[in-house]
């Protein structure tokens, strides 16, 4: 599938530090696609960014255009609270 990063994902990955290698990875392979409110979906995966700690890395997707567009992207250590274990 491909993505189209919008500005503010751009501007947001810029600004937290996430490598956009790393976010590729994430939209081309995630352990999780999680449906969102108004029908975005998170992709996320659980990620080392060399600190010794695993954080979750999201996208929030929306997928129901081509290209699908990564509105934002961000790390959290609250994996417990995203992740599904359903």
């Amino acid at each position: 599938m491909k993505f189209k990063i919008s500005q503010h994902a751009s501007e947001e990955m810029q600004r937290r530090a996430i490598p956009l290698k790393l976010l590729e990875t994430v939209l081309q392979n995630p352990q999780q696609v999680v449906y969102e409110y108004g029908g975005k979906k998170a992709y996320q995966s659980q990620v080392d960014f060399g600190e010794r700690k695993i954080f979750l890395l999201r996208a929030i997707v929306d997928d129901k255009v081509e290209p699908a567009i990564v509105i934002t992207v961000y790390r959290t250590s609250k994996i417990s609270k995203y992740w599904r274990t359903e």
